[in-house]
């Protein structure tokens, strides 16, 4: 693959934080944003060769990846925190991603442009979170495996408004009015999910199933797609699935 890499380093969360980007030189292409697996690193992604599975996208030019490091340590992921913290220090994070990431990608792109969020894992409920929260900079969520209920995560503690707004299997279902109708005509999910070992165990799929059915509720656009009982919870299934579907999107 004969793709450029850059990396940004930015103090704005408290510590370094990093995005890798993966083009082709002076190509265009779709942008999308990675979010790792918990805990994960920006280079996280093209390390498990997410990114040698659509090489053949980006060196044509259709297609741009941005990776950021994740905040899950500090935030989702520290379980002696109650869960509210850990959804206001999530806040943290979701700031620097819109306020100093999405606006270098538009630096480095050249132009303004909407941005597909992807993940694997815990990266899958990053993906469709800010999707849903800000379908006006990212209106396709490309999400692998994903549990979207941060309170099956050990959460502990009276949950307020951070923890309710950050947890897609509560805020769907409440939908209504003229930003439900906003949402049906904005954004799009797609959710992809094996049924094989890790991915009932760390909840991935009944989440998915259940994400799946409230936004067929809500009349929000969605792909369901359910890989087989010998599909497992982990980056061979994730790499298939990514090189299945992103040449659709691109």
């Amino acid at each position: 693959m004969n793709s450029d890499a850059t990396e940004l380093w930015s103090d704005a969360i408290g510590a370094a934080g990093t995005v890798i980007g993966y083009s082709a030189a002076g190509g265009g292409g779709r942008a999308v944003l990675v979010f790792p697996s918990e805990q994960g690193r920006a280079w996280d992604f093209g390390n498990n060769g997410m990114i040698a599975a659509v090489a053949s996208l980006i060196d044509s030019g259709r297609l741009r990846v941005y990776c950021v490091d994740s905040y899950d340590a500090q935030s989702w992921s520290n379980s002696g925190l109650p869960l509210e913290e850990r959804a206001r220090r999530h806040g943290q994070y979701e700031s620097w991603i819109i306020d100093q990431v999405v606006p270098w990608i538009a630096g480095h792109q050249g132009h303004p442009s909407e941005l597909v969020t992807l993940g694997c894992s815990l990266g899958a409920f990053h993906a469709a979170n800010f999707a849903l929260r800000r379908a006006d900079l990212f209106p396709l969520a490309m999400c692998f495996s994903g549990n979207y209920d941060p309170a099956s995560w050990d959460g502990w503690g009276e949950r307020g408004d951070a923890a309710y707004f950050n947890n897609p299997l509560d805020y769907v279902g409440h939908l209504h009015g003229d930003h439900l109708d906003w949402l049906r005509g904005r954004v799009s999910l797609l959710l992809v999910c094996g049924q094989g070992p890790w991915e009932d165990s760390t909840g991935a799929l009944p989440s998915t199933r259940r994400l799946a059915a409230l936004l067929a509720e809500k009349g929000i656009r969605h792909e369901l797609d359910l890989w087989g009982h010998d599909v497992a919870h982990d980056w061979s299934s994730w790499r298939a699935q990514l090189a299945h579907h992103m040449p659709r999107f691109c």
